[in-house]
Parts: structure tokens; C-alpha cells; sequence
């Protein structure tokens, strides 16, 4: 079914609607998320998206809302990665938990941005060029190998981040926070704050994680309504899975492995597309079991040498 222009528009008035709800309404007066608080708005962001499949379902048929639910959790799932390097990032700058809403809120304004304008054009591309696929479905394969084979504690180096070091050029950094702000006027200079470095390195670490995720959602679906809309639903309960979930990451040390096999198996199915067609239910069902059998063996066999990660919890 081609889904005609009128449902681009409404969906993403929605989205911005939803936006301006969390901002000016749930999150007017910035506070520290507790986990309870954290654990209701992701239950409500994730009721919204299975509301919206269910829609697809009528609207589209079976196959779309079964690739729509492949593609929500997957991108779900390699989210996870984001939330480690979030809260290492948080703890690095040690921003408070008062402001780290308000980072992770801008930070997936650009992420929606950066997120619309890869899915457009890797569409675009697989439609012009068929060989691509055997690209993005090796480009799978290497990345899972090589996700399962090291570590999963990030390296934080702000001097390092090419973006950091340009804009370091053109505006002074302070050395302190000063409240919520992004940037600060002293002595008639604009002057940005650490937030601002955190959150270019929030939006740098999406446009990197965005390299995997982006490409394992296009062998679910080519359908760009499809693929851009489980991408704005997986995004858009990002900032409450981290707070749900931000005291507990440590406990999920075989997750990071049960990521790499999910990308190993979509990277396959890629490359194997030409020849045979995986059953969308059939992959849905490896993918959600796959991510399971990690939770549930993390569980069963807790790392014991495993430090816990300095997290706020006040």
C-alpha cells in the first residue's frame, strides 16, 4: 500500500506534538527522573508504538506491521549500546541528573533529523543500486564479529571528537556548568558550557551507532514510511529506557553479545535475500529470542568481577 502524503504530514505533526507534550508539559521544570517515573513513560511510549503497529496492521496488512515490529525492536535493542555510552559520558562530565533530560531531549531532536535524512537516502540507494545490499549485509556481518570480539566500555576523549575540536575552534568552552544552559555571555563573548560538549557528543555517538542500526532496519524493510517510523517510535522512548534502566546496565553483560548475533543474522539475511526470503515471522521470532536468551543468561550468570559503573543515584 503506498501510504499517501497526508500520513507523512499527520504523523509527524504527531511527533512533534508528542515533543512539545514532553517539553513544555511533563518535563516543564527541569528535575532529576526517578525510576518510577522513568518506568511509566516507557511503558507509555512503548504502548504508543504497538498502538501505531496495530494501526499499520489495518491499514497495510500483515507484512508491514510484522517488519514494523522487527524493525521497532531492533533498533530498540541496539539502542541499549547508546544508553551505556550515555551514562559514561554523564558521569565523565559529571552532569547532574537534573539536566541530563534536557541533553537527551535535544540530543534526539538531532538524532530524528540525522536518523530521516539516512533512511531517505539509503532507500534511495538500494532502489538505484542492487549490489548495495551485499555491502550493507557484509558492512552487518563485520560489525557484529567485530562487536562480539571487544569491549563494550566506551573510551571518552572530548579532545579527540573531530566536531568537539572544530567548534572548540570558533567559541571558548567554560570550565563549569552554569545551570541549564547550553551557552553563556561573558564579558560581551559567547561562551558554550560543558552541556553543550556533551550533547554534540550525545548526537556524535547516534550519527556512529546510526552506521549499524540504520542498515539492519533497511534488510528488515525498503519501505522508507516503514523504516523511518519504527526508527521515530524507538527514539522517542530512548531518553525514559535510559533512566529506566540506567542503574541496572551492568547487569546485561550478555546482551552486548546477543546485539552482535542479531546483526551477524540480519547481516546474513541480507546477503542471502537474492536466493532465499527469510518468512518475516520466522525472523522476528530469532531476533526477539536472541535478545531473551541474553537477558535471561545475564541474569542466570551474573558477572562477578564486574565493578559497578559510577551512576547517580541520589
Amino acid at each position: 500500500m503506498e501510504i499517501g502524503l497526508s500520513f507523512w504530514i499527520y504523523f509527524n505533526l504527531f511527533v512533534l506534538a508528542m515533543l512539545a507534550l514532553d517539553l513544555f508539559v511533563f518535563h516543564r521544570d527541569a528535575h532529576e527522573v526517578k525510576i518510577k517515573e522513568a518506568l511509566g513513560f516507557s511503558a507509555f511510549w512503548i504502548a504508543l508504538a504497538l498502538a501505531f503497529n496495530v494501526l499499520i496492521y489495518y491499514t497495510m496488512g500483515t507484512e508491514p506491521a510484522l517488519e514494523f515490529l522487527t524493525a521497532y525492536l531492533i533498533e530498540k535493542s541496539l539502542s541499549v549500546d547508546n544508553l551505556f555510552v550515555f551514562i559514561v559520558l554523564f558521569n565523565y562530565f559529571k552532569i547532574p541528573p537534573i539536566f541530563q533530560h534536557k541533553i537527551l531531549f535535544w540530543g534526539i531532536i538531532g538524532a530524528l533529523v540525522m536518523r530521516a535524512f539516512f533512511i531517505v537516502v539509503g532507500v534511495a540507494l538500494l532502489a538505484k543500486f542492487h549490489f548495495i545490499i551485499y555491502i550493507l549485509g557484509a558492512f552487518l556481518i563485520f560489525t557484529g564479529i567485530k562487536m562480539a570480539t571487544t569491549s563494550n566500555e566506551p573510551e571518552i576523549n572530548p579532545k579527540a571528537n573531530p566536531i568537539v575540536k572544530w567548534i572548540s575552534k570558533f567559541i571558548p568552552v567554560t570550565n563549569d556548568l552554569v545551570g541549564g544552559k547550553f551557552f553563556v555571555k561573558r564579558e560581551g563573548m559567547i561562551f558554550a558550557t560543558p552541556l553543550f560538549i556533551v550533547l554534540i557528543m550525545v548526537e556524535t555517538t547516534d550519527l556512529v551507532f546510526a552506521m549499524d542500526s540504520i542498515p539492519a532496519i533497511l534488510a528488515i524493510s525498503r519501505d522508507t514510511f516503514i523504516v523511518y517510523t519504527s526508527n521515530v517510535f524507538a527514539l522517542l522512548g530512548l531518553r525514559a529506557l535510559y533512566f529506566a534502566l540506567a542503574g541496572v546496565m551492568q547487569l546485561f553483560h550478555y546482551l552486548h553479545y546477543g546485539l552482535a548475533l542479531i546483526l551477524v543474522f540480519i547481516g546474513t539475511k541480507l546477503v542471502l535475500s537474492d536466493i532465499y526470503h527469510f518468512d518475516m515471522r520466522v525472523a522476528l521470532g530469532i531476533v526477539g529470542g536472541i535478545l531473551i536468551l541474553s537477558v535471561v543468561a545475564s541474569l542466570m550468570f551474573p558477572k562477578k568481577d564486574n565493578p559497578e559503573l559510577p551512576i547517580n543515584k541520589d
